[in-house]
């Protein structure tokens, strides 16, 4: 099984603070046992799908976030003799789900429109020996699937009405020896299926309500290497990989 990359390929940050994913698992004999409690599909490419009679694993995820999701972040970093990285982020609802056997997944996030969402890096760095990175990413609904067996079932529900994903960076970034990345995202579905399953039905469907914000307000000064700065604010972003099963 290949790793599977984070929606946006400039940052890796998907170490979003504690990832609250609340994933139910439950193990059972053959996908064609009667007596083993599947979930209940709602139709689409993962219905009535009975897969190989194999042992598996039967994941139910259901996450509802009604509140505030809110990180600052303020500081100065000044004269370091290696690289100094700046991380910031929010989130409603997390899911990671990793298997490696056959697989039923039933997830469903949502995000009602009370909850406000967001995250703002406020930094000053100065006097850097190696790189210089400053981020911050904002998601409304995150998950992520990863499976390495021979089926594969993911039925995916995704709602963000939340007021604002909003994800703001102001720096200031001086005399750096290396490279220097400046990078927000802001975003309100995501969803990631990869898996070298020979059979692999996916049904995802997502609802944005919201608000999407980026903000980057960045100056920069003296860069000895490589200045990169990045924003971006996304609705909606689905990313399905499946491998190659032939040899």
């Amino acid at each position: 099984m290949k790793p599977f990359n984070t929606l946006l390929a400039a940052s890796a940050i998907l170490a979003l603070a504690a990832t609250a994913a609340a994933a139910a698992a439950q193990t059972y004999g053959t996908w064609n046992d009667s007596s083993s409690s599947s979930p209940s599909w709602q139709g689409g490419a993962g219905s009535n799908q009975s897969g190989p009679n194999a042992t598996g694993s039967n994941i139910i995820n259901g996450q509802v976030n009604l509140q505030n999701n809110w990180s600052n972040l303020n500081g100065s970093i000044d004269t370091t003799g290696s690289d100094a990285t700046v991380t910031g982020s929010a989130a409603g609802n997390l899911v990671d789900i990793t298997t490696m056997n056959n697989t039923k997944v039933q997830n469903s996030q949502i995000v009602g429109a009370g909850a406000s969402i967001g995250s703002n890096v406020n930094v000053d760095v100065n006097n850097v020996g190696g790189n210089a990175s400053v981020s911050n990413q904002v998601v409304c609904n995150g998950a992520s699937v990863s499976t390495d067996p021979a089926y594969a079932a993911t039925n995916s529900l995704q709602k963000c009405s939340a007021a604002d994903p909003y994800s703001s960076i102001n720096t200031n970034i001086s005399n750096v020896s290396g490279n220097v990345a400046v990078q927000g995202s802001s975003l309100g579905n995501s969803f990631e299926a990869d898996s070298n399953a020979s059979n692999m039905p996916v049904t995802t469907k997502q609802i944005n309500n919201s608000g999407v914000t980026s903000n980057v307000n960045t100056n920069l000064y003296n860069v000895g290497g490589t200045a990169t700065l990045s924003s971006s604010a996304i609705g909606n972003t689905s990313q399905i990989i499946h491998y190659s099963t032939s040899n």
